[in-house]
């Protein structure tokens, strides 16, 4: 299935429970309760201020544009409201270029399996339409729900790095055997 337009916004998968769509610049409101958010930022070295999240998601609209992907926004299909973010990033980690998997959500939805839902939607995004071989999550070791969600996916938390000042474990997934997995996984095999 391709991407489709809603509302002026590019839906790149859908997922039982959430759409995941380019950002607009519409989405500065909700995202600023997310990345201004001490406590959804706690693992993230800093919060951002409101004009600083428009930048990122400025940066995004061109890396859609470059990349093919960047961030997208999280949406509850049931409501239509954007709880946060979930995409693909490119990162310079420990020498190499990857392809993070990386997500955002506000804290009134933690616990409802939101994140692992668009992660993996994600990674199958990554690994069935883009064509990557391999997609890594860079996780603080004190994150212990974020290594859960890295866990559930089914990557495997390979060295723990210093990336940009901070300890990091590095979580990866590659395409073939995540796909072959997902197959027999039900809601990533196919998350349209």
């Amino acid at each position: 299935m391709s991407s489709t337009e809603t509302s002026g916004a590019t839906v790149v998968v859908e997922t039982p429970r959430l759409t995941l769509r380019h950002l607009t610049p519409a989405d500065a409101d909700s995202l600023a309760a997310v990345w201004s958010d001490a406590e959804a930022m706690r693992y993230f070295p800093r919060v951002l201020t409101p004009a600083e999240v428009k930048e990122l998601i400025e940066r995004n609209l061109q890396q859609y544009r470059k990349e093919g992907h960047g961030l997208y926004a999280v949406v509850l299909r049931a409501s239509g409201e954007v709880i946060g973010d979930c995409g693909l990033a490119r990162q310079h980690v420990h020498g190499r270029d990857e392809i993070e998997v990386a997500y955002h959500l506000r804290p009134s939805v933690w616990g409802k399996g939101y994140a692992t839902e668009a992660a993996g939607a994600c990674l199958y995004h990554g690994f069935r339409r883009l064509g990557l071989n391999r997609i890594v999550a860079l996780v603080r070791p004190e994150n212990q729900p974020a290594c859960r969600v890295a866990e559930k996916l089914g990557m495997t938390a390979e060295k723990q790095v210093l990336w940009r000042g901070i300890q990091h474990l590095v979580y990866a997934a590659a395409g073939t055997a995540w796909v072959e997995r997902a197959g027999t996984a039900g809601e990533f095999a196919n998350p349209e």
